[in-house]
């Protein structure tokens, strides 16, 4: 499920860019059931595909001291089985008919969606109905346990075994006050969650999971007459909660500013929050308070970044931000400083700048470059229907209408130079905050003082055993039981879903030019966007081996200025353009990558060919960058995942192979490159007969390639050697390795070995066999991990590599004491696996791939993702339509024959990144021999 933080993300990145100058409209009908449910319709025909989001106004700030974690736990458990809906069929049956789904819980809300073929639209709406209204026959203490163990999971996962990863619990507790509903973290207290009973959980539902405390949105292709008889039929009969009424806004305030310091192991450098308390969401004072942030923090010119990045050197990057919620918000300014830098200084450096800024405050013309982005994001923002139907829900249930949307782009558009000064007074200058220094084990004399040491209570949770069940439940409110709920028709009938949408792949047109660029384009009317790209073979495999990074370098300095343009010059011709460029470097290319109105896109292509044809060479700028991959690189070492994924691909390829490497390089490698290095790989690599221009637009063929004459004439080609990489041998036997992390609650386990690359052919048939092993949610070795042991938040496995070389990997992150178990789980699973699958599980894996391409081309970025592939790959214009004939070709004897050839247990490498005390010598247990203890750069520890 979608964290926290990743949907704040989303709905951030939607929230301001709403309503453009080009008089865009969204077509809606809202209405009410008689029992309070918000029904929201936007009909879009553009794909056969609808999206349907249903979101509940109860989020964590609904709930209570020593009951915290209630709404987080629910969004878990109204994915397993309702009255009519069998346990795991929710995912199941969404992506056996194509479809994706997942769902999320923050501070103020609860958000549940899935994109589907329009055919499964009355499939969903009978799944959504029943968990909404039949829900609770099967909350049981043995569905309860289950899940409190994944969500346990959860919280190692993405709090305890990560660096900084407490930051966001220290920062609520300081600054909202005990019994606030911004006090404690969405995931809640784990001791709380089990110390509820049964009965606790079925009365907190009661509360707040009724129709009238939720808006339903429907977007897409649909018959808006037969839907809204679909949508009384599934909905109109759900009884109703007691009334809800919305929480009133809660802004705080502090008397004093609060220094706290907290000793993180896992953190490699020290870092540094200051935290203001502001106001609540669509309010006009959090527009300002969010065009502040952008003033203070983003680009070159921003006195932050002046100050602390570039005159002082403190930091690689510095952020601003301002967090606007339901009943509060909240000013950030985050700085995650170079290893051995005070904090104390970095403190100064801030509010050294926010002098700078007060002095040398900001124009209109500023204020304009942060407005010109926003009409671009918003089209990006609504380019799917989930987009859309995401935002409207949002909207509704917070803004009290869905045609909030004519306003939000408004509001943001009129903010004023005064408004900006305003809020600044208002909020920040000379206010007290909330002050929190992370720094590593032994950095103390790293902190910002005065300080106070936090201390974060631990965890003491019984473990799940046959003691404690026993326990639970002589508890009576641990045994209630719902009886079944009536309803005036036959639910437990599954709705039939019709004959599937015929899928429309677009037209694609293609061209090489005359000094070698391949062109690859798709005309894309639905909005005014255009999405392109500049793919030059090469990066990784081209840098010298001692000089890896070499490629990723330069990408990175072709962004800072060009010839005629400083950095701060080209960073604002961009912004003026309301655009986007990316450049950056893969293990097989160097990629420059734009985005932007259609309207400018002859402004932008001509600023993209003065960043490939006349680079800058910026020594400045080469050192900051240098200096800021290796301190990437050391804080890498400190993330358990990022080790464990790094290790496995060095072990499989072997230390001399070139794709061994990670993209930026290592510390010895990155220190060791100069700027001639990159001059010379330009000179040297960059050549048009080795490129591809992709193209995804509102514009047509014509000016398209209208566009590119100047590159076409000033190009030129070169004779390029791509070298030859060859695929590593397979093992002979099976090797187990391990990466101590001292005392981490989770292990990262990486099992796999090589396999097919990208562009054999074989590749989409490994991959559609492995589809029921781990390549969904409903995989057997996730199904096992996650929902049957509750050991992990997730397991996957699957084929990936590159168009030379390719492996297979199966991962997860387990809780640490069961380590041993769970890797016996994926050596046995995948054992069985080489003896095939069931009739049952062929048909589900035809259908779930089958069917999702209807989803497949409805927005612009993946049209362009499909293009890429056929020029990186050199895969047919109509290589969708030739896998859909390998997949309906797919036979049980061929799946059984994949599995055979490509998977094998006795051969594969298998890394466990976790507590070595305690977990690594368990694992001899599984008959691979004595583990291997490696560092944190995949060596030996002799």
């Amino acid at each position: 499920m979608k964290n926290l933080l990743t949907i704040f993300i989303l709905l951030n990145m939607v929230n301001i860019n709403i309503l453009s100058q080009n008089n865009f409209e969204l077509k809606i009908e809202k209405y009410k059931l008689d029992n309070g449910l918000k029904v929201i319709l936007h009909e879009d025909k553009s794909d056969p595909i609808v999206a349907v989001t249903i979101l509940y106004h109860v989020g964590s700030n609904r709930e209570e001291p020593g009951k915290t974690g209630f709404a987080h736990l629910f969004e878990h458990i109204m994915f397993q089985e309702s009255q009519h809906v069998g346990q795991d069929q929710f995912f199941k049956l969404i992506q056996g008919n194509g479809g994706t789904l997942n769902g999320g819980t923050w501070q103020d809300g609860t958000i549940y969606f899935q994109v589907v073929p329009k055919n499964a639209l009355e499939l969903v709406l009978w799944l959504e109905s029943d968990r909404m209204g039949f829900l609770l026959p099967k909350v049981n203490q043995e569905a309860f346990i289950n899940q409190q163990e994944v969500v346990q999971n959860e919280k190692r996962q993405r709090v305890d075994n990560q660096p900084y990863g407490h930051t966001n619990y220290v920062i609520n507790k300081l600054l909202y006050p005990e019994g606030h509903p911004y006090n404690w973290q969405v995931i809640g207290e784990l001791v709380d969650l089990q110390n509820a009973t049964v009965k606790d959980v079925h009365d907190f539902y009661k509360k707040w999971y009724g129709p009238n405390n939720a808006t339903l949105v429907i977007a897409g292709d649909f018959d808006k007459n037969e839907v809204k008889k679909l949508v009384e039929k599934y909905f109109g009969e759900l009884k109703p909660s007691d009334p809800v009424k919305n929480l009133d806004p809660m802004p705080v305030s502090l008397t004093e500013t609060k220094r706290v310091h907290y000793i993180d192991k896992f953190a490699q450098s020290p870092e540094l929050n200051i935290v203001f308390p502001t106001i609540h969401s669509y309010t006009k004072d959090s527009y300002a308070l969010d065009v502040l942030a952008n003033l203070l923090s983003r680009g070159k010119r921003s006195p932050l970044y002046k100050v602390i990045v570039d005159e002082r050197k403190l930091a690689p990057s510095v952020s601003a931000f301002q967090s606007s919620s339901e009943l509060a918000g909240e000013f950030q300014i985050r700085v995650r400083a170079f290893p051995n830098v005070k904090l104390s200084d970095v403190e100064k450096a801030i509010f050294d700048a926010l002098e700078k800024f007060e002095k040398e405050g900001f124009t209109e013309k500023d204020l304009e470059r942060i407005k010109a982005r926003i009409e671009t994001n918003f089209y990006n923002s609504v380019a799917s229907v989930l987009g859309k139907s995401y935002q409207l829900a949002i909207y509704n249930e917070f803004a009290g209408t869905p045609e909030f949307y004519k306003e939000d782009l408004k509001n943001k558009l009129e903010v004023s130079v005064e408004d900006v000064w305003n809020v600044y007074n208002k909020y920040i200058k000379g206010k007290n905050f909330v002050l929190t220094s992370f720094v590593p084990v032994g950095g103390e004399g790293l902190i910002a003082q005065p300080s106070e040491l936090y201390i974060i209570p631990e965890e003491k949770l019984k473990p799940f055993d046959e003691e404690e069940i026993a326990r639970r439940k002589q508890n009576p409110d641990n045994n209630i039981v719902a009886e079944p709920i009536q309803s005036s028709f036959d639910r437990s009938k599954m709705p039939e879903v019709k004959e599937d949408p015929l899928v429309n792949i677009p037209s694609i047109f293609t061209k090489e030019l005359r000094n070698g660029i391949k062109v690859y384009g798709i005309e894309y009317k639905e909005l005014p966007l255009v999405d392109f790209q500049i793919e030059i073979k090469g990066g990784l495999i081209l840098d010298n081996k001692d000089k890896v990074g070499t490629a990723n370098l330069l990408a990175r300095l072709l962004m800072q200025g060009t010839k005629n343009k400083t950095p701060i010059e080209l960073e604002n011709a961009i912004e003026e353009l309301g655009a986007s460029i990316n450049v950056y470097a893969t293990s097989e290319a160097i990629v420059i990558q734009g985005n932007c109105l259609a309207s400018k896109y002859n402004e932008v292509i001509k600023l993209v060919e003065e960043i490939l044809l006349e680079p800058r060479w910026d020594e400045k700028e080469f050192e900051r960058l240098k200096k800021e991959t290796l301190e990437s690189i050391r804080r890498s070492k400190s993330n358990p995942s990022v080790t464990a994924t790094n290790t496995f691909i060095k072990l499989i390829y072997g230390s001399e192979h070139i794709l061994s490497n990670s993209v930026l390089g290592n510390q010895e490698s990155v220190s060791s490159i100069t700027i001639d290095d990159l001059k010379n790989y330009y000179s040297n690599n960059f050549s048009s007969n080795i490129s591809s221009f992709l193209f995804v637009g509102n514009l047509p063929q014509d000016v398209v390639l209208n566009s590119l004459k100047n590159l076409e004439s000033k190009w030129l080609k070169k004779d390029v050697q791509i070298p030859e990489i060859k695929q590593p041998q397979m093992p002979d036997k099976a090797q187990v390795y391990f990466i101590d992390f001292p005392d981490a609650k989770q292990s990262e386990i990486r099992i796999g070995h090589i396999g097919p690359s990208l562009k054999d052919e074989d590749y989409f048939k490994a991959y559609v066999m492995n589809y029921k092993l781990g390549g969904a949610f409903n995989g057997i070795v996730n199904m096992i991990l996650r929902e049957e042991k509750g050991y992990t938040y997730g397991a996957r496995t699957g084929f990936d590599g590159t168009s030379t070389t390719g492996y297979f990997l199966a991962s997860s992150a387990v809780q640490s004491n069961a380590t041993f178990e769970s890797v016996q789980i994926f050596r046995d699973e995948i054992t069985k696996y080489r003896t095939g699958i069931t009739e049952d599980d062929l048909q589900f894996t035809k259908n779930a791939l089958l069917k999702s391409n209807a989803l497949r081309f409805e927005t612009i970025g993946a049209l362009r993702g499909m293009l890429s592939q056929i020029a990186r790959y050199n895969y047919p214009l109509d290589f969708v339509k030739q896998q859909e004939t390998v997949l309906q070709n797919m036979s049980l004897g061929k799946i059984k024959s994949l599995a055979r050839y490509y998977l094998h247990p006795d051969k594969m490498i298998y890394l466990v990144v976790g507590d070595a005390k305690t977990q690594m010598n368990k694992l001899k247990d599984l008959g691979f021999g004595d583990p291997i203890l490696l560092d944190k750069d995949g060596n030996k520890v002799n």
